[in-house]
């Protein structure tokens, strides 16, 4: 063990949140019911260590749903699908298994809603990620993408007194509403969501790190750099005060020279990743003189989503046929 050098201040809350658990859990159990293989649409999540550990139990991951075998389960990401890829799926007899997390689904049931109401909606969001791909199938005549504050010049509206914003649900707070504040001053009859569309995760592991990042010297955030709230992560920890942060899927990607002259560092984790990780990233720093811990806590997360109903049938089917 190395002479002491500085502390750790920990992220809580951190890692999974209930929509990925609930896409992982699904997977695994489609394994236990179907055996291998399962075919699954685009990275379950955004993990790489994930994908890797579901592929070694028999998942296999796909672009696309042409690439299926006709017949087989295809599992759907936790970032949802658009109508036409569930038609493709029904077209090819797949047995489908929708991961999509239930916080995505809100905000494609809010842009059906805008739409039969004949509104433009404009989704803020990453240009090419798969929620915002799955969102905009959902109404491709009335949704518009834009792509931070630089698109909003770009934005034509038919009726400026009938427009609606909604969200990818993993981006930054701050960002997003920046966003807002420069289309309603293009568009000031611009109508807000229902309810928040930036989901309670993304929000709650923002907020850690911001009540962290003042004392870090360093940030570290375990996550893989397709994971948007994960690389949200990275920001948020600059713009709310720390020297530095860097994202890493694994403990070995970090840097040692990352610890010069650094006496505080903050450690968390994007909500698709494994607690294991981050575990990991403790021991290393603890080895490097980093071993005392201490929690930031900035919420209770308590919230579990039920699995996908097409899990639950069949958990009941194979429990009742099972003998007394």
């Amino acid at each position: 063990m190395a002479d002491q050098r500085g502390r750790v201040l920990l992220a809580d809350p951190r890692g999974y949140c209930a929509g990925v658990d609930r896409a992982v859990v699904a997977v695994e159990r489609a394994l236990e019911i179907h055996g291998a293989p399962v075919y699954v649409r685009k990275q379950i999540v955004h993990n790489k260590h994930v994908v890797a550990t579901l592929e070694r139990r028999g998942a296999v991951f796909v672009d696309e749903t042409d690439e299926v075998p006709e017949g087989s389960v295809v599992v759907f990401s936790a970032h949802g699908v658009s109508p036409a890829v569930h038609q493709e799926a029904a077209a090819r007899q797949l047995r489908t298994i929708d991961a999509t997390c239930p916080l995505v689904t809100k905000v494609h049931q809010e842009a059906k809603r805008f739409a039969r109401d004949d509104y433009d909606i404009l989704l803020i969001g990453h240009r090419g990620h798969e929620e915002v791909e799955g969102t905009s199938g959902e109404a491709p005549g009335h949704i518009q993408l834009v792509d931070g504050a630089e698109d909003v010049a770009n934005v034509q509206v038919r009726d400026p007194e009938k427009v609606v914003w909604l969200s990818q649900t993993t981006l930054s707070v701050d960002e997003t509403l920046t966003t807002v504040d420069q289309l309603k001053t293009r568009f000031p009859g611009l109508q807000s969501p229902p309810s928040d569309d930036i989901c309670y995760a993304t929000q709650n592991r923002q907020q850690a790190v911001k009540q962290m990042a003042g004392e870090c010297d360093l940030v570290v955030v375990v996550g893989s750099t397709n994971s948007s709230n994960s690389v949200r992560l990275v920001e948020v920890a600059l713009e709310a005060g720390a020297r530095a942060a860097h994202l890493v899927d694994f403990a070995s990607e970090i840097d040692p020279a990352w610890l010069e002259g650094v006496g505080t560092v903050g450690v968390t984790s994007g909500a698709s990743v494994p607690e294991v990780l981050v575990g990991e990233v403790l021991d290393w720093l603890a080895e490097r003189g980093y071993p005392d811990v201490e929690t930031v806590k900035a919420a209770e997360e308590r919230l579990v989503f039920a699995l996908p109903h097409e899990l639950r049938a069949k958990r009941v089917q194979r429990s009742a046929s099972d003998p007394a």
